[in-house]
């Protein structure tokens, strides 16, 4: 029997009755999320299953929408039901792992996923139907046609072309040499007023929205994630916390600068034995006058700063009351000018003997944007550098989650556009590719395994999407929404880029593949803008658990 729309609908309604019944039981076990420590686990299988089921929501969303427009086809209705399919199966094995720790047993399985939903789960995750999507992306080589409205259409467009033009010839380049982003792209960029798409207009922006940034985003990283895709994070994330908590004047002077591509950013919060407790930065500025002038001295230790050698400022979290008992309230965040350098180690020195010292750390993925270690030593920067001036000193842990947040729906973008990659990379392949005489794409298994791919991301793009509207509503409240499309489509990306891999068989170990790139640039999705274990304790499931 062929899986329609209503069996959709019938697991997705189970499934959403059996992640309250999970939430329940879980708010009861951890205190409303105030003794999360105390049940990680658990935690972690909730936040993940309430993903899982936004994202099915979602899908489902955008296909009503779509449906109401006209524009729903037969295979975007198979897409979306597969989607479903797949993430209400994850959600209900997952839970059933747990439901002895929660206290929930086999009865509330059992009794959401009676016998007809689960012959419905059956038929929405049937060999036939993702049989048929697989078919579908060999004979379209993956192409992603998710339906936009006309200005978002003309974004996707620009963005794609000047991607396969300007980016894609490079990237492979760029990947085994290591090399540094090309000054060209950054200028076209610029030209294309990509680094100013949240930025508003009075400040210089072309203030498109979040959904216009998340596609051009895609549409970037589908070219390559390390060479152009995250050029336009490092921005964004300065430009939250410069609209959440700089004065006027601050945003009147480097706004412009960001949404031009005059200013390129690097974000430093990170230190080498400091990671997810952001709270503990121990990183110092220090109160000083140089040359008379009254301002802030920076000493101390970062790491993993993306870009630092090419930005031109750096964003730096830093401790400002000495008293490590402050915790975050003793945090505060400075923009920080600092000379350009296209190397991998670099120096920079101030007249008054002032330093910073940087050198890019080795990588296996990644490359281009380059990630440095850094030393400050009697760095000075002005009191007007400090975000939000004398009211903004105290104040930097909670801009730097804002512009966190922010980065997160970025990377649920680039996610989303290394998996589009690979798909399309792999579906072109297995057609060209023949074994037995015959092209791989005739295999059943190959179909189906493509056909996998192409509902696992448009689960990941559905959820991704949502999170942009909702960041364009409310940015604050929109933030858990965000972490989720960041946690979903990031897995997603590292598991369709190594199915894709397997795809290719033995080429695909070869860098003279795209796909080798893409593997291993996707290991780095899951860890940066918050390592998942973090975003899945601390941010989803405590955002769940206590509302």
């Amino acid at each position: 029997m062929t899986a329609s729309l209503d069996d959709a609908r019938l697991v997705l309604a189970a499934g959403t009755q059996l992640l309250a019944d999970a939430i329940g039981a879980a708010k009861s076990l951890t205190n409303s999320g105030k003794n999360i420590d105390d049940h990680q686990v658990i935690t972690e299988r909730v936040a993940y299953a309430a993903t899982e089921a936004v994202a099915a929501h979602e899908v489902l969303n955008e296909l009503d929408a779509w449906s109401a427009e006209g524009n729903s086809t037969p295979m975007r209705e198979k897409t979306a039901i597969a989607a479903v399919g797949q993430l209400m199966t994850n959600l209900r094995d997952r839970l059933s792992l747990g439901a002895d720790d929660l206290g929930i047993g086999d009865d509330a399985i059992e009794s959401t996923f009676s016998a007809d939903v689960r012959a419905a789960l059956r038929r929405t995750t049937a060999e036939a139907l993702l049989r048929e999507l697989g078919v579908e992306a060999a004979a379209t080589a993956g192409r992603n046609d998710w339906v936009l409205d006309d200005m978002h259409e003309q974004v996707r467009d620009q963005v794609r072309e000047f991607a396969a033009a300007e980016v894609m010839p490079h990237a492979e380049h760029i990947h085994r040499t290591d090399a540094t982003i090309p000054e060209a792209f950054i200028t076209k960029m610029a030209e294309l007023g990509f680094f100013g798409l949240s930025i508003p207009e009075e400040y210089g922006g072309v203030e498109m929205g979040n959904l216009a940034m998340i596609v051009t985003t895609e549409e970037l990283s589908r070219a390559s994630l390390a060479a152009a895709g995250s050029l336009v994070t490092r921005p964004e994330i300065l430009t939250k916390a410069l609209m959440g908590g700089g004065t006027e004047a601050q945003k009147k002077y480097w706004l412009p600068k960001l949404a031009s591509g005059e200013v390129m950013a690097g974000i430093s919060v990170t230190e080498p034995d400091i990671g997810s407790d952001v709270s503990g930065v121990k990183t110092r500025a220090t109160r000083g006058t140089v040359d008379g002038v009254e301002g802030w001295i920076i000493d101390g230790p970062k790491a993993w700063c993306t870009f630092a050698g090419r930005a031109d400022v750096l964003a730096v979290l830093l401790r400002t009351n000495p008293d490590p008992k402050s915790g975050a309230k003793g945090l505060s965040l400075f923009v920080v000018p600092k000379e350009s350098s296209r190397e991998h180690a670099f120096e920079c020195n101030q007249p008054s003997g002032g330093r910073i010292v940087g050198k890019a750390d080795a990588t296996p993925g990644y490359r281009g944007m380059h990630s440095y270690t850094l030393n400050f030593e009697q760095w000075f920067v002005p009191n007007d550098h400090l975000v939000g001036e004398e009211g903004g000193e105290g104040r930097g842990f909670y801009l730097q989650m804002a512009g966190f947040a922010a980065g997160r729906l970025q990377t649920g973008g680039r996610a989303c556009g290394l998996a589009q990659a690979a798909l399309e990379e792999t579906a072109k392949y297995v057609v060209d590719r023949k074994q037995f005489e015959t092209p791989i794409s005739e295999f059943q298994l190959t179909q189906y395994t493509l056909g996998h791919m192409v509902a696992q991301i448009a689960g990941a793009r559905a959820i991704t999407y949502a999170a942009a509207r909702a960041f364009d509503e409310d940015e604050r409240a929109a933030s858990p929404l965000a972490a989720q499309a960041k946690l979903l489509a990031c897995d997603v990306a590292v598991s369709t880029t190594q199915q894709g891999q397997l795809m290719h068989g033995g080429w695909g170990y070869a860098e003279e593949y795209p796909i080798s790139r893409y593997v291993v640039d996707a290991t780095v999705l899951p860890i940066f803008e918050g390592v998942k274990p973090i975003l899945e304790l601390k941010v989803i499931g405590r955002a769940i658990l206590s509302a």
